[in-house]
């Protein structure tokens, strides 16, 4: 069975960073683009990216790491794993203290022993069909870090994107049985595509390792390797909405990996990143900025442009105004995605003094010093 720590060449140990750079070398090594014609290279460059895509998304490794690719199939429900690994666990020690196979004994029922194990107070049985009789199960979502300016997320817009993900072997249709072959029910599973993988009084099941879950047998299709999916780039129209915020998860409906048995396909989760812009900061709603003054317009006032994220506007600069003072322009913040209110943008205002040697400018720049009304230095303690 393939590892993904082995195709990346990293041990499970490996940093998040370790694991992107192993990625970028591998990539590039085997890239299409580098390698025209080369199926070796092509073959190489898929199993990378699907690699990448599960030790590169932390919530895919956790997964991955506890229960192997099982864990990653479509439909796969790791909280029920989880309790059945618990109930197992359970069981055995029961078998251990009593010398035999463990039997309701004083309990009267399923839920019985479900409280038993977990404690009062949660429906843990409900939804246990869905584990193992269902024959058809939602694809699984997928997430995809993205990285937008600042303006563009104060904006909104449109664009596409390019999402490498599994789809629907072409092939095959999803069975992963080669066009043409001879098909037959999995004398495994009996055509269920289900196996037992407990005895006791609680039928837990798993997909039958023969045919995948399919239920039936053939020669593999050869484009999938009999696994009724393939690794293929998508381009995808997506919409920004006006206002995201760093960290924001955008969903695009039906974009996901493909569902199993003919379920519906999963979910694609856009995840925001904001590059840092060069003079404006977002702190919730409101928006931050430093703007340059002259000392003729700190202390005689008047009125400045000034840009911002929708068309330039007008501040008026009050008459003897200090360096750090702030002024508040209402509703030139950014918009709350949810309530569609603005915030506010709040300006800082840097006085400047012009860099000249001019010898007139500076004696007239210290005839102000009697004016000043205290000492600038009075309250500098350590």
């Amino acid at each position: 069975m393939r590892n993904y720590y082995d195709i990346l060449g990293v041990p499970k140990t490996a940093s998040e960073e370790q694991i992107k750079k192993a990625y970028r070398k591998l990539a590039r090594k085997w890239h299409p683009d580098i390698n025209p014609g080369n199926k070796e290279a092509e073959q190489q460059f898929k199993d990378i990216s699907q690699a990448y895509d599960v030790l590169g998304k932390p919530e895919k490794r956790k997964l991955y790491d506890e229960f192997g690719e099982e864990g990653l199939q479509s439909g796969f429900d790791s909280q029920k794993a989880r309790e059945y690994k618990k109930w197992s666990e359970f069981q055995q020690s029961r078998k251990n203290r009593e010398g035999k196979t463990a039997d309701f004994g004083r309990y009267q029922s399923y839920e019985d022993i479900f409280k038993d194990i977990y404690g009062e107070g949660e429906d843990l049985y409900q939804g246990y069909d869905d584990f193992y009789g269902s024959g058809f199960a939602k694809g699984r979502d997928m997430e995809y870090d993205m990285e937008i300016d600042l303006v563009s997320a104060l904006r909104g817009f449109e664009t596409e994107l390019s999402v490498q993900k599994q789809k629907i072997c072409p092939g095959c249709r999803g069975t992963g049985i080669e066009p043409g072959a001879q098909e037959g029910l999995c004398l495994n599973c009996g055509g269920t595509g289900r196996v037992n993988v407990a005895q006791g009084p609680m039928k837990f099941t798993s997909n039958c390792p023969d045919c995948g879950g399919k239920g039936k047998t053939g020669k593999p299709c050869f484009q999938c390797n009999g696994k009724g999916a393939i690794l293929d780039t998508e381009r995808i129209r997506v919409t920004i909405p006006q206002g995201v915020k760093e960290g924001s998860r955008v969903r695009i409906a039906g974009k996901g990996e493909p569902g199993f048995g003919g379920g519906q396909p999963g979910d694609l989760y856009l995840i925001v990143h904001i590059k840092k812009h060069p003079f404006l900061k977002r702190e919730g709603d409101d928006l931050h900025m430093e703007v340059p003054v002259s000392v003729g317009e700190a202390m005689g006032g008047g009125t400045i442009t000034i840009p911002t994220f929708d068309g330039q506007v007008n501040l008026k600069i009050p008459p003897q105004s200090q360096s750090g003072q702030t002024l508040k322009l209402k509703g030139k913040g950014a918009v709350d995605p949810k309530t569609r209110k603005k915030g506010d943008l709040l300006v800082k205002l840097i006085v400047k003094v012009p860099k000249t040697e001019n010898s007139e400018i500076i004696d007239a720049a210290r005839k102000m010093e009697p004016f000043y009304s205290e000492d600038l230095r009075a309250g500098l303690k350590i």
